[in-house]
């Protein structure tokens, strides 16, 4: 057996910030449009839960020494349980999410774009896969 990867043995969450110029929209989008659940927050500042583990926060960049990236080469992938029933729901909040389509990874997937230009992707996968063996 190899060494013990320290780095993933300690690893407790994970998170994702974006650094916005447009942050109460984008604040709003995340908070009020998706629903995300608050976990931290200050004036320039909030973090939001995904999971149990991830995190995704908006940082306004007039407080900060990173600036935004201008929706350059960012794409944030949710996978979902139920497509369908996600972009129902997208579609209802408002948040003109695109048609569902193929992907050719065997997802069904669509996008909706946050205020600052942030795609999201939501994507479904179409690949089976045997229940786990708890025992």
């Amino acid at each position: 057996m190899g060494p013990v990867n320290v780095m993933l043995r300690n690893l407790i969450t994970t998170n994702t910030i974006l650094y916005c110029k447009k942050w109460d929209a984008t604040i709003r989008f995340y908070r009020d449009g998706l629903q995300l659940p608050v976990i931290f927050a200050t004036n320039w500042f909030v973090e939001f839960a995904l999971t149990a583990s991830s995190r995704l926060s908006i940082a306004d960049e007039n407080h900060s020494t990173i600036k935004s990236c201008g929706n350059a080469g960012i794409t944030i992938a949710l996978q979902v349980e139920n497509i369908d029933a996600a972009r129902e729901y997208f579609d209802m909040m408002g948040l003109k999410p695109t048609a569902i389509k193929r992907h050719p990874w065997d997802a069904r997937i669509f996008h909706v774009f946050d205020p600052e230009g942030h795609r999201i992707e939501i994507w479904q996968s179409l690949i089976v896969s045997p229940p786990l063996s708890t025992g």
